[in-house]
């Protein structure tokens, strides 16, 4: 039981920042260190201490598995930032996920992530050419994609994919851990 509210905790806090990353990125397309440093932390804390109970293999794959999948979306994203096609704070912010999803969970978060972006950028190409909002917040994504901004807040869609990964690993199943913990 003890496991459970550990994991049921850390998952909370990484699914509140991934919201808070989409807000911040909407607002300003700036995702904070802070956020990727809390859900590392969440994630550290609640597989280690499932290890110590002995209980980390109910919800998580092995650490190396996850850590794979964290070094993998840190390389590319970090070729993708030297290339100023994605933001630090995304690469960052990305690399988190990918440690909570590990290698099962990297392909839906990627395409799932994948389709939100483009859905969000083409939302961008229909504000740039219509100008949907008069008075958008100054600074926002609304007013930078009316104004022909080339940039997105991907932190969005990076949220949507962490989410849909977390449902497709099964964190969200709830029946599934109450006979495992």
């Amino acid at each position: 039981m003890v496991g459970l509210v550990l994991f049921l905790f850390g998952l909370l806090v990484t699914v509140g920042m991934c919201g808070y990353a989409a807000v911040s990125d909407f607002r300003g397309y700036r995702i904070p260190n802070i956020i990727s440093i809390i859900i590392f932390a969440a994630f550290v804390v609640v597989y280690g201490a499932l290890s110590l109970l002995g209980q980390e293999h109910i919800v998580f794959r092995p650490l190396m598995n996850h850590v794979g999948a964290a070094l993998l979306v840190f390389v590319v994203t970090l070729a993708l930032f030297g290339l100023k096609l994605f933001g630090a704070g995304d690469s960052k912010f990305a690399t988190v996920i990918a440690l909570w999803v590990g290698l099962p969970g990297l392909i839906p978060f990627l395409f799932y992530m994948s389709l939100a972006g483009g859905v969000i950028a083409a939302f961008s190409l229909v504000l740039k050419r219509k100008k949907l909002f008069s008075s958008p917040s100054e600074g926002g994504w609304i007013a930078k994609a009316q104004e022909g901004h080339p940039s997105i807040p991907y932190g969005i869609a990076l949220a949507v994919g962490a989410l849909a990964a977390f449902v497709f690993i099964g964190y969200f199943n709830f029946s599934r851990w109450g006979e495992a913990f």
